[in-house]
């Protein structure tokens, strides 16, 4: 059965909209995801588990009657970026939308930082959806037709964040790379955003921040006082993949509480 939610009438619809969502199954993506399938959006969703991408494909698609495809890739392979934006177009004949999301992080403070899980970080997180952001671009371009593409970066890419030296470093520079894509995209009517999330409590994040003593200093630091939910995320991101955000390129937007304005 087709159910609808109130969130996402009027302009804030995604119908027939093809997107291509990264780290799809898990925390912000399988948000995102579901978001979008409530505001009409086709999708066709990545990651790396084949078994969580058919049950997050059987989901959407029974609660929502949404067309859902998945592709199952490790992003930090050297092909794979090129490769997913191929498959993805194949499976709608285009894009109109790219979700970059997917991302990882490995804490440690500068003086302990390792070398290959600095490597790893910079390769997930930043040459991976910069690769495939210019892939899907190309492909927009040459169709003609405008495209949206949302990065899901980081508070941490505005703002430094201790113990996280890689992480920063990959979110900054992939909201730089956002910015350059709105930029020379821009003209051929696709827009490129960031949107800049705090910690947000997701399944992992109530893991890493669940201890009062840790997040007390973090939630100090945000003038709302507590930490973002995943729909506040999916809420901005649907805007922005959205005709209501039509005029809208090259921005960072802090889905933070106020945590970045120091």
């Amino acid at each position: 059965m087709t159910t609808t939610d109130d969130r996402y009438a009027g302009v804030l619809r995604l119908d027939g909209k093809r997107a291509l969502i990264t780290g799809a199954t898990k925390g912000i993506g399988a948000d995102i995801a579901r978001a979008f399938a409530a505001a009409g959006a086709r999708l066709v969703l990545s990651g790396r588990d084949v078994s969580e991408l058919d049950a997050a494909r059987r989901a959407l698609g029974e609660q929502f009657g949404t067309d859902v495809h998945t592709v199952a890739i490790d992003l930090a392979e050297p092909d794979a970026p090129a490769e997913l934006a191929r498959r993805a177009a194949e499976a709608f004949g285009g894009l109109d939308v790219l979700v970059n999301n997917a991302g990882i992080s490995h804490p440690q403070p500068v003086v302990d930082t390792d070398p290959q899980l600095f490597d790893a970080t910079i390769a997930v997180n930043l040459r991976a959806p910069a690769l495939l952001a210019s892939a899907v671009g190309k492909a927009m371009v040459a169709a003609g037709e405008g495209g949206a593409i949302i990065t899901v970066a980081s508070a941490a890419a505005l703002a430094p964040l201790p113990d996280h030296y890689a992480y920063c470093t990959s979110k900054a520079g992939l909201v730089m790379a956002t910015k350059v894509l709105a930029r020379e995209l821009g003209p051929h009517g696709i827009r490129a955003n960031s949107v800049c999330p705090t910690v947000v409590l997701t399944e992992m994040g109530q893991r890493v921040w669940g201890d009062e003593a840790k997040s007390a200093p973090m939630i100090a630091r945000i003038p709302l006082g507590r930490f973002a939910v995943p729909h506040e995320v999916s809420d901005a991101v649907v805007w922005l993949a959205s005709d209501a955000a039509s005029m809208i390129n090259g921005v960072d937007i802090p889905v933070d509480g106020g945590y970045t304005m120091g």
